[in-house]
């Protein structure tokens, strides 16, 4: 057996199972997106359902090939710290660190940031827009005190979160279905006259694509389960698939209430949805359930980032490694939890959901399509270590899944606008300056 085959937890209790896995993935994926990315999937459709539709099948089709390539790396390769493992693994240590790097300092602080604001602004409606930040910071708060209790309570909060969350989604599916009038259009047309679809199709399917976003965090925590070759490739295939069928069904379902060309003006279609289901009292139930499920979404990104940075800070290159690589009393990296949740706090102060969330989004896929390539890689470079879980359909998965991740880059630097430029731009120059800080740590600790 490779050393990259070995076990390498570092002192992490293995107390995470295929449950506590596979509710990481629903959590982390099913946050903000399945409420709040109709809105603007349908602004840009110009109020036609059909290619909204088709890009929640492609792109939840997408994720499966990369989770099917992904889970082949995750089990080959079995430790914490998930594509910064892989990628220095597989090609050069460099590359992992800067994969690492800009999860750190963009990607999961970025995210969770993101997350508490939202439910800042959610509650703010209740209380006044005054309490929106104090909110978001006294909710990433909260997640890093529990997070800091040990992997048991951080995970256990991710089961009940997810829970919480499918049961309001459920119902809206089962009785928008029962009580919706239905008779609006749902596959057609792809978009309003004028639209060119094309040009509509890239902008949707990133779109969807983030509400897709998260499913590769279980990779992190690889070093904790009790099983990850059994456990592995079931939580983040079965996971993504739960997710595919409940993104389809409710955005069936949303339309069986509300005609698209409604819901394209409505921010919150699924409150929207639950008060003309259910009433004024079914819309604030719906908020609770969104309120529920974007906290259990930031829980995922919390507890998978801080291991991101404690596998840097075990390798000694970040600075102040020494500090963030300890584990406290509860076997956790307290250290390194507090240091994603600091920089969430920071990025909070900015206030604005999508552009926190679409920050790390580009330079994620780029570090996403290395990740699948180290399939193919590995075969050939390593074809003697053993495979407990090989992807099906190779090599026709795994280069479908590089093609959807070419297909991502492609289209935030040349068809999605000067904004979506610029910030590509931004997020690869954050991430490269990564090289530079891994060179002067590695300088200064072999002195």
């Amino acid at each position: 057996m490779s050393g990259a085959q070995q076990e390498s937890s570092r002192g992490l209790r293995k107390d995470l199972g295929l449950a506590t896995a596979t509710s990481i993935v629903v959590g982390c994926v099913i946050g903000a997106g399945v409420f709040f990315k109709p809105y603007a999937i349908y602004q840009l459709t110009g109020g036609a359902p059909g290619m909204g539709m088709l890009a929640w099948v492609v792109g939840g089709l997408m994720s499966i090939f990369g989770a099917l390539t992904f889970a082949e790396v995750a089990i080959l390769i079995p430790k914490t710290g998930g594509m910064v493992t892989y990628l220095s693994e597989a090609f050069d240590k460099r590359l992992g660190f800067l994969a690492g790097w800009m999860q750190v300092v963009i990607f999961y602080p970025a995210f969770l940031a993101g997350y508490g604001v939202k439910v800042g602004s959610e509650l703010a409606e209740y209380v006044g827009p005054a309490f929106e930040l104090p909110i978001a910071l006294a909710v990433i708060a909260a997640l890093v005190a529990i997070n800091a209790r040990g992997s048991k309570s951080a995970g256990g909060m991710q089961v009940v979160a997810t829970v919480c969350k499918l049961i309001p989604l459920a119902l809206l599916m089962v009785f928008g279905f029962l009580r919706g009038e239905g008779g609006h259009p749902i596959f057609a047309p792809l978009v309003a006259s004028g639209k060119s679809a094309g040009g509509v199709f890239g902008s949707t399917l990133l779109a969807v694509l983030f509400a897709f976003e998260g499913w590769t965090n279980v990779g992190t925590i690889a070093g904790e389960m009790k099983n990850p070759a059994r456990d592995m490739p079931r939580a983040i295939v079965g996971g993504v698939s739960i997710i595919m069928a409940v993104y389809l069904a409710i955005n069936v379902a949303y339309l069986w209430v509300i005609p698209a060309d409604q819901l394209m003006n409505i921010e919150s279609p699924a409150a929207a949805v639950a008060t003309v289901i259910f009433g004024e009292g079914g819309g604030t139930l719906i908020k609770v359930g969104i309120i529920i499920s974007v906290i259990g979404a930031g829980n995922g990104f919390l507890m998978s980032g801080s291991r991101v940075a404690y596998e840097l800070a075990c390798e000694k290159t970040l600075p102040a490694s020494d500090t963030l690589a300890k584990i406290n009393d509860r076997d956790v990296p307290a250290n390194s939890i507090i240091l994603i949740g600091t920089l969430a706090c920071l990025y909070s102060i900015v206030g604005n959901f999508d552009l926190l969330t679409d920050l790390g989004v580009f330079s994620c896929w780029v570090f996403y399509t290395l990740t699948f390539a180290c399939v193919i890689h590995l075969r050939h470079t390593h074809p003697e270590w053993e495979r407990t879980y090989k992807v099906p359909g190779y090599p026709v998965v795994p280069i479908l899944a590089i093609i959807s991740g070419l297909y991502v880059i492609a289209s935030q630097l040349f068809m999605s606008g000067t904004g979506a430029l610029l910030m590509s731009l931004a997020s690869v120059a954050i991430t490269l300056v990564g090289l530079p800080v891994y060179l002067a740590v590695r300088a200064h600790a072999t002195k």
